[in-house]
């Protein structure tokens, strides 16, 4: 009956005449019931990376963690690394004006009063020592312990940073008549990996990980690069990489540079005992990354045995490079990660699986200079067992970037 009625009803307003009461369509019901989208998940990668974060690094960091989450979470402090295959000479000229420094060069200077403050410091104690008789009270420092302050730093590679606390962006970089740009933006930490390689004239050299290209451009800024090899697993990073190299390097100097795209964990076996300077600068967690960015994000539940998994990952890269080294050659080892599963496990247990497994013996080489250098630059985690770890910090926000050397013995 009801339905005859609305039958009724509709063949009315059809007719353009309004149909007595009760006689209109009823009301429809539509069933509905509330989903959630399988590619949006209900917790964010980046709220899980930084609960991750809160619950680990806290424990590792202590007092610290507040302010380096806070720099995590801040924008990103860059340097400016000039490009010396630029015809521009004014540049230099341009960021001085602005009160940006070399830090690369500025570091020796003002590490120089407290050398020889220390040298005063030593010789005091090895007069005392003397009057105290042979063998009695000698003590070892860090200043004997740690290299030259100058060997291990090459002049040739110039990269600018404002002062601690200073905000101050950096303008776009510029073509030259040539096309090259000027210069390149880059966290300025990731160029201490390359200064700790303390690349000499005519080295071979290995960028295992190379992409997307800062450090690859870095190598080639010291301008003693023998032959330098660029690898990087993925296809579409690499095609950054000739991207940077086009946009920074003449011709002639790209002809000493090969671009691969193989896994970097199979090189030892490809070009084993090649190479006197290896970079491993390894896939990670990218702490800044995991915290500020969705996309890409290897907190993603999707990637969760991955990241699980890039310990041993990153062990497999490491002694890839290793292998790839001559004897006597040298390996720096780099993170942008303040994990330490990430960052000292991994190379104690490369140097436990050098010697078991291959009967290489490596000694980890002493980085402590790189704080006296560049303290009023960067900010260091003074606890680090192993290698160097650079922390964010507000007045001073590059990082995080840990770095360690090994010499295949």
């Amino acid at each position: 009956m009801a339905t005859a009625m609305a039958a009724v009803g509709m063949l009315l307003l059809r007719r353009g005449r309004p149909p007595p009461p009760g006689l209109g369509p009823g009301p429809r019901r539509y069933r509905y019931k509330e989903k959630w989208a399988a590619t949006a998940p209900r917790i964010p990668p980046t709220r899980l990376a930084l609960h991750h974060f809160d619950v680990n690094y806290s424990l590792q960091l202590k007092d610290q963690w507040p302010s380096v989450r806070a720099g995590l979470l801040c924008e990103q402090k860059y340097g400016a690394l000039l490009n010396s295959f630029s015809a521009v000479h004014h540049v230099a000229q341009e960021l001085e004006l602005l009160n940006a420094t070399d830090f690369v060069s500025e570091g020796p200077k003002k590490a120089q009063p407290w050398q020889r403050g220390a040298a005063a410091e030593e010789a005091g104690r090895e007069e005392s020592v003397s009057q105290e008789g042979p063998g009695e009270g000698r003590t070892v420092t860090q200043a004997e312990m740690s290299p030259p302050l100058l060997a291990s730093i090459t002049s040739n590679i110039k990269c600018y940073t404002f002062p601690r606390g200073d905000i101050t962006r950096f303008r776009p970089a510029r073509p030259d008549t040539l096309g090259l740009l000027d210069y390149y933006l880059m966290d300025a930490a990731s160029l201490l990996p390359v200064l700790a390689l303390n690349v000499q004239p005519d080295d071979f050299v290995l960028d295992l990980c190379a992409a997307p290209g800062g450090k690859t451009l870095a190598l080639l800024q010291t301008g003693l690069c023998g032959h330098l090899a660029a690898n990087d697993i993925s296809i579409s990073r690499t095609k950054r990489l000739y991207q940077i190299l086009h946009s920074y390097i003449p011709g002639e100097v790209r002809e000493t540079v090969s671009v691969t795209s193989c896994d970097g964990r199979d090189w030892g076996q490809l070009e084993g005992g090649t190479f006197h300077k290896v970079l491993v600068d390894v896939p990670c967690t990218t702490d800044r990354h995991s915290v500020m960015e969705q996309d890409n994000n290897i907190f993603h539940k999707r990637r969760t045995k991955e990241r699980q998994m890039l310990p041993m990952l990153q062990l497999q890269l490491l002694m890839a490079g290793i292998l790839a080294t001559k004897p006597g050659g040298e390996v720096v080892y780099s993170t942008c990660s303040i994990s330490p599963l990430q960052n000292e496990y991994v190379i104690e247990r490369a140097v436990e699986v050098a010697e078991a497994q291959y009967d290489i013996r490596i000694h980890v080489e002493d980085l402590s200079h790189f704080r006296t250098l560049f303290q009023d630059t960067f900010s260091f985690f003074s606890d680090c067992r192993l290698g160097e770890l650079v922390l964010p910090h507000l007045t001073a926000n590059f990082g995080p970037m840990y770095f360690c050397k090994l010499r295949r013995m």
